[in-house]
């Protein structure tokens, strides 16, 4: 196609990105997106893409060189989006800007359910590619930043390391909450709505249970675990992204 090849470039003309290259990296993404929601992870290819798109495969290498290319974009695009929203976190309780956090993760994912569950293996499961892969770090610190945010940026911050820890379980459990949502078949994932105003519920008995001597200290040696075993390759996330 020609509208797809980037524009020739004159003698001494310094290379940079074009707006054409711009809107057919854009073109083959959505293909691509749109196609790994039709046909899964597993059975869509580099091959597909490029004639679903109705380009070459060597054009669809220059922009994309792997499925994992365009994951990584897909990751960049959503986490993106999610910590320009995040932005606008309300002040006030950090059970409550935990919700906000949730909820405008779910309302950022919603449209593009379709293709992150076809890639539910690969999330979970995807050394290179999944959830808590180096690769993936910078999505991760995003989004992770948001969850950090609500807790130190709140009225009732608790004091101390707690803070970051209770941020960091916080934002492990938006990623459960996540991966059940994705699984969930119920209407309209009705399963899900529930499950968010259930944690609701539960949360001020959370914050009470704060306060109990000892409980500090689990919340601090869970955090440690959890960083032990899935956040260690990643560096600790800047989080000026949310207004306190």
């Amino acid at each position: 196609m020609d509208e797809a090849r980037p524009a020739p470039r004159g003698r001494g003309r310094p290379r940079g990105i074009t707006q054409q290259g711009i809107e057919a990296r854009s073109r083959l993404y959505e293909t691509a997106i749109d196609l790994i929601a039709r046909r899964g992870w597993q059975e869509t290819t580099l091959r597909d893409i490029a004639s679903e798109a109705g380009v070459s495969v060597g054009l669809l290498y220059r922009y994309f060189p792997s499925k994992r290319a365009i994951v990584l974009a897909l990751y960049d695009e959503l986490s993106a989006e999610y910590a320009s929203r995040a932005v606008q976190m309300p002040p006030g309780r950090w059970r409550d800007r935990f919700l906000y956090a949730l909820r405008t993760s779910l309302d950022v994912l919603g449209p593009h359910r379709g293709t992150l569950a076809s890639l539910v293996g690969v999330l979970v499961g995807d050394a290179n590619e999944g959830l808590f892969a180096p690769s993936t770090a910078f999505s991760r610190l995003r989004v992770q930043a948001a969850f950090l945010a609500a807790v130190e940026g709140a009225r009732d911050r608790p004091r101390g390391p707690i803070a970051g820890a209770l941020g960091r379980l916080l934002y492990l459990l938006h990623l459960a909450i996540l991966l059940w949502w994705l699984l969930d078949n119920s209407p309209s994932q009705r399963a899900t709505a529930a499950l968010v105003a259930l944690i609701e519920r539960a949360l001020p008995l959370a914050a009470t249970a704060l306060r109990v001597p000892g409980v500090p200290g689990l919340v601090t040696a869970a955090d440690a675990l959890v960083r032990d075993a899935l956040l260690d390759n990643t560096p600790e996330p800047r989080h000026s992204c949310v207004r306190e």
